[in-house]
């Protein structure tokens, strides 16, 4: 028999369980089981029991496990938790992980049907914030996403009613829909994190992200987002169609229950994660080589690539600078590093950098896309072998 342990032992409080009997007196403190033993029908079941202290114990932590290799564990669970209701799509899932982890704003293009809105709505589920949805049209006004002030005749007063942006995740759904005034209301949503009406600041939520969706093949009746709003985006993520194993999937799975996701993380805690990633370690020569790619995007015949300088009309701002360091911080510590590699700096600059260059028109006639002018940089501009002996970051942490 394994006794019941005091509040005050600091074993009872291990974020994972070592053993069985460690769980199950976990579970009698809780009132599990009555007399602060471990009850004879407690030994059944064992697995189920485990799982669910363990996802008890998880849910209700508030800091970020103390190495890397423990919280790659944790954020492993929670992908894998989107991915038993997503099928396929692994790139978009782990990027909207990506984007958590660097407080950054998401775009995703992809055809309808392809589990956007699905994705988003679950990866809110198991990262446990609150989660809004904003149809775009070309009908909308500022009014309808921030809030405004409503008159209570009863009190003769103005009572200010919040907009549905106020939540932790918000679901941009075809943002390219909306006019002009509407998109320059989330310019102040992405980038002060704040709204203001009739002369009031009101914050938002913490964390705070947007993820915005647009169809591609779509030209009537929409509103091409402009350059300064689309730079506000840390990632754009191309969706595509899902293989034909996972339309397969799809399929099957119409006859049966739908798979439910279960909350893994919770505001804190992906709060205390944040606060982790942004201290990932980076290197002086990763840091040269993230400034050398965007450089590479402003004067191509720099480095070797004078072809580029009339395909691309406007390279990456500063922000492309910005978001490489804090995206690359992000995939090091999924991984399980808390430092960054240039593998990790050429896995995400595709999605970092793509949505920020503009081509010419005459790039644009010849069909040359953005990804591809990414791909030729990455090709040319040699990446680093770091020397992890000098412990001097580049980019100080705790951004």
């Amino acid at each position: 028999m394994v006794p019941h342990r005091a509040a005050g032992d600091p074993s009872a409080y291990r974020p994972f369980p070592g053993t069985v009997r460690d769980v199950l007196a976990t579970e009698n403190r809780d009132g599990c089981a009555a007399g602060g033993k471990v009850a004879p029908d407690a030994l059944r079941c064992t697995a189920p029991r485990i799982e669910l202290c363990r996802r008890r114990r998880v849910s209700e932590q508030t800091q970020a496990p103390s190495s890397a290799e423990e919280t790659a564990t944790l954020l492993g669970r929670a992908i894998s938790q989107v991915q038993q209701v997503i099928v396929g799509q692994e790139h978009m899932v782990e990027q909207l992980m990506v984007g958590l982890l660097a407080k950054g704003h998401i775009l995703l293009e992809g055809v309808p049907g392809t589990a956007k809105t699905l994705a988003v709505r679950t990866f809110a589920t198991v990262v446990g914030g609150t989660f809004s949805r904003v149809q775009f049209t070309p009908d909308l006004v500022p009014s309808d996403i921030v809030g405004t002030r409503v008159y209570q005749a009863s009190r003769e007063i103005f009572d200010v009613e919040l907009g549905p942006v106020f939540t932790n995740f918000v679901l941009a759904d075809e943002i390219n829909r909306a006019p002009a005034k509407v998109q320059a209301a989330m310019l102040e949503l992405m980038a002060e994190k704040q709204v203001s009406i009739a002369g009031t600041t009101y914050p938002m939520k913490d964390p705070f992200i947007v993820i915005a969706t647009q169809n591609p093949v779509e030209s009537e009746g929409v509103y091409p987002l402009p350059e300064a709003q689309r730079d506000r985006f840390l990632l754009k993520v191309d969706v595509p169609y899902p293989k034909g194993n996972e339309e397969l999937e799809i399929l099957r799975r119409m006859s049966v229950k739908a798979p439910v996701a279960t909350r893994i993380l919770n505001p804190e805690l992906t709060k205390s994660l944040q606060n982790q990633a942004s201290n990932v370690f980076v290197h002086n020569l990763v840091a040269e080589y993230i400034v050398r790619l965007v450089l590479a995007t402003r004067n191509p015949a720099d480095f070797n690539m004078p072809d580029l300088t009339q395909v691309i009309s406007i390279g990456c701002s500063s922000r492309a600078t910005l978001g490489l360091v804090s995206a690359a911080r992000a995939v090091a510590l999924i991984h399980g590093r808390d430092y960054v590699l240039p593998t990790d700096v050429q896995a995400i600059a595709p999605d970092v950098m793509s949505h920020r260059i503009v081509l010419s028109f005459d790039a644009i006639a010849d069909n040359v896309s953005a990804g591809q002018v990414v791909e030729r940089i990455l090709a040319m501009v040699p990446a680093p072998t770091p020397v992890w002996n000098n412990k001097q970051a580049a980019v100080p942490g705790g951004r």
